[in-house]
């Protein structure tokens, strides 16, 4: 029997337009999500990844629909129970500087939220910034160096750092290799997969490349106008039936990289 760490469902994203009309950006979602695996959602721009995303991680309302998690409908969280809530769940950008001070220094940058949740004395911030740098295959004396001075394969894992501070059950990888080489990405998955071997984290990961996902994922939803159109594991892509995931496959040149 699968154990279901959130099941995301039925929601809907309406957003008023101008004229008085709406935008159902999501119509209908409903996803279960196993714990420990690595779930990716797969899109086109604008086919409502990102709004799904927003609305999991409570950043928005949903029109309709519910997120359980940990025994509750999380949408639904205000202050500060909406707020520990961010202990279990964590996000990983596309760009990681766009989330980071560039005036602090990685040690503050890693351990802001044990900070933010006073879980960690000053005393002790650099002893667990070392700790956590090490734990993602970066030199501990990258602790002392501010974000600008490093490559963007360095700074994606101080952000992976910085989302393992809490031990959170998920992780939300939001298109996080998309600017990064293929070989930087390929060392990034690599990390990600050593973490969940060592953590049994969860990944929700948010993503366009399909030749990434093949490799990396345990299973795959697609989303196509606000709607999932169909649900593969992640070694199976090639039998995929629905013409818009037929479509995407059609534009990846191989998926073995």
């Amino acid at each position: 029997m699968s154990d279901i760490i959130m099941q995301i469902q039925d929601i809907v994203k309406e957003f008023p337009l101008a004229d008085g009309s709406t935008l159902r950006a999501c119509n209908g979602i409903s996803i279960d999500v196993e714990r420990g695996e690595t779930l990716a959602i797969v899109g086109e721009s604008g086919c409502g990844k990102s709004t799904l995303v927003k609305t999991i991680m409570n950043m928005h309302a949903p029109t309709s629909g519910s997120v359980i998690f940990r025994g509750k409908d999380i949408t639904k969280l205000t202050g500060e129970e909406k707020r520990q809530n961010y202990r279990h769940i964590q996000m990983v950008f596309q760009d990681p500087t766009a989330a980071f001070n560039p005036k602090m220094k990685v040690r503050d940058i890693i351990c802001e939220p044990l900070r933010n949740f006073d879980l960690i004395s000053k005393a002790d911030v650099d002893a667990k910034a070392r700790e956590l740098l090490k734990m993602v295959d970066l030199p501990e004396d990258f602790a002392g160096r501010y974000p600008n001075n490093m490559s963007g394969g360095q700074r994606q894992r101080v952000a992976i750092a910085r989302a393992l501070a809490l031990e959170p059950e998920i992780i939300v990888c939001d298109e996080a290799t998309s600017a990064l080489d293929v070989s930087v990405q390929d060392t990034i998955i690599e990390l990600l997969v050593r973490l969940q071997k060592e953590k049994g984290i969860t990944y929700l990961f948010i993503c366009h490349d399909l030749a990434l996902v093949h490799l990396f994922c345990h299973k795959v939803v697609v989303m196509y106008k606000g709607e999932v159109v169909e649900r593969l594991n992640g070694d199976a892509l090639a039998e995929a039936q629905h013409p818009y995931t037929k479509q995407l496959l059609s534009a990846v040149y191989n998926l073995e990289r």
